[in-house]
């Protein structure tokens, strides 16, 4: 879509049926309060390796950790930790004898449960399951009113609001944007603080330094006790691989700190293919797999039992321009392929998402989310971050794609479900009621079944031209602007104990006031 989008309000009364179908779809959206759980999966995995596909990488990949090894940068503890585990090493460079990653990560728990303050909202991470959280990391944040633009605080506290505020999301998420108007070593303080205020749903920690990562853990033990956490996961966070093949002081401080709590990490590979692994599905996987094993190694020497997911990230590149591309089908490929390698780890898996390379929510979002969403639902992620609200290869997050993707996530839960085979979703009682010839939309199994019979979308239309003409003419993205505008009025902050949140946000204060502002 190329045109300007026509956001000019409209001064006449809207009618009374306008009224009630934007009362009746915003009540759909205002189910906020309301717990949904996480979903658990009743339809089938889509596999794409083999038995002997699987077996060759699994070889390809100890030949890496083997011969090639992975650096290990600037961080003293991981190579004095790997040396004392038997791994070979050289400077920065660490070579895993062939069996011993595979070895060592067999501490790590095949599920976990992330607690939150609200123990309804707590999620199990792994199996069957799939948790959503929102989109991940973006400096900038777009809507149709304001256009592009750098995020602030308010925007975070905004999207962690929407996210809390809507039953298909079971994570609050993270770095939900950047906050550039606050000091880069203190607008962590203010992001963890707003996940644990303005939400009750389980959230992640900072991890773009050891000390940040610690105040995410201290700030955990005012919320939920030090004796809770240490027996207990509260936190899951991204730890991200320098690909190819590096893990560096950054991550691996943060995850230390976190290993040492007793609070999970995503090991994830970034990667976008062509430049940061090579071109294909099957070399792409091979390095996954060897990134992974090393990093959740380290996490296993640090604490044996630390929780830890399979993660990655993999997008592919334009050949002739170079730029990030979403939605495509190696990338579903390495989607499918890594979820078996996971599973096949006996670890949870992390990846997907509703990713895109589009600047605005338009049609090539949508498919591209789309082309990323399916295969990771059918591919068994478990914890699937940046689900909802990423734009522009993930360098801004939308207010009205937060909304769009929110109602695919709903979708989600119900294609989950699979097939109802009770005996009210045989329905043959449906059938006794209606001659041959006649119709469904009277009989009592229709009527006793209508409210919960079909998932019904909160932003689409699917009223006559006629009906949408008279109602403006409104695309999607002009009807996401609405309900997100509206969840934000309608917002009910959760409650808390005053005296917890009182410690926080003195823990907060004095933090602050011990550094000088530094923005970078």
């Amino acid at each position: 879509m190329t045109e300007a989008v026509d956001t000019t309000t409209h001064t006449e009364a809207p009618s009374a049926s306008r009224r009630g179908r934007d009362a009746r779809r915003a009540a759909r959206v205002q189910r906020g309060g309301v717990s949904i759980p996480y979903i658990t999966r009743n339809i089938p995995l889509t596999e794409v390796l083999s038995e002997e596909a699987m077996q060759i990488i699994e070889h390809n990949a100890e030949t890496l950790l083997e011969e090639i090894g992975l650096e290990f940068r600037d961080y003293p503890r991981a190579i004095e930790l790997l040396k004392g585990a038997g791994c070979d090493i050289k400077g920065e460079r660490v070579r895993f004898p062939r069996g011993l990653a595979r070895k060592l990560i067999q501490t790590a728990p095949q599920q976990y449960t992330q607690h939150a303050r609200n123990s309804e909202r707590s999620v199990v991470i792994g199996g069957n399951n799939t948790v959503f959280a929102p989109n991940y990391g973006s400096p900038f944040v777009h809507d149709l009113d304001k256009g592009r633009r750098y995020g602030t605080i308010e925007d975070f506290r905004n999207f962690v609001k929407m996210a809390y505020a809507n039953p298909y999301v079971h994570h609050s998420g993270g770095t939900v944007c950047e906050p550039v108007d606050l000091p880069v070593n203190k607008r962590h303080l203010e992001m963890v603080y707003a996940h644990m205020r303005l939400s009750d749903k389980p959230f992640m920690g900072s991890v773009t330094a050891p000390e940040r990562a610690q105040d995410t853990v201290d700030m955990a033990k005012i919320l939920f006790g030090e004796d809770f956490i240490q027996q207990n996961t509260v936190c899951t966070s991204l730890i991200n691989a320098n690909s190819p093949m590096v893990w560096d002081n950054t991550m691996l401080g943060a995850a230390d700190v976190y290993a040492q709590n007793n609070q999970a990490c995503i090991i994830t590979p970034f990667i976008l293919s062509g430049a940061m692994s090579p071109v294909t599905v099957a070399g792409t996987l091979t390095q996954v797999l060897a990134e992974v094993l090393a990093g959740i190694s380290f996490l296993q020497l640090v604490r044996p039992g630390a929780p830890a997911i399979f993660g990655t990230f993999v997008s592919t590149l334009s050949m002739q321009s170079g730029a990030p591309t979403f939605g495509t089908p190696e990338a579903a490929l390495c989607i499918y392929g890594a979820g078996q390698l996971a599973r096949r780890m006996k670890l949870p898996f992390r990846s997907g998402g509703s990713l895109c390379a589009s600047k605005i929510p338009d049609a090539q979002a949508a498919y591209e989310s789309a082309n990323t969403l399916l295969p990771a639902m059918f591919g068994g992620v478990n914890f699937m971050l940046h689900s909802a609200g990423w734009l522009e290869g993930g360098l801004s997050a939308s207010y009205e794609k937060f909304v769009m993707d929110f109602d695919q996530l709903g979708a989600m839960h119900v294609l989950a479900k699979g097939v109802d085979m009770s005996e009210n979703g045989q329905a043959m009682d449906a059938f006794h009621q209606v001659e041959p010839g006649g119709h469904f939309l009277g009989c009592a199994h229709t009527q006793a079944n209508f409210e919960t019979a079909f998932y019904r979308s909160t932003v689409a239309d699917n009223n006559s031209v006629e009906q949408w003409e008279a109602e403006g003419k409104q695309d999607a993205a002009q009807r996401a602007n609405k309900i997100w505008k509206k969840t934000l009025a309608d917002y009910e902050a959760p409650a808390i104990d005053p005296g917890t949140d009182e410690a926080l946000r003195d823990f907060i204060e004095r933090k602050k006031a011990s550094m000088p502002d530094a923005m970078y």
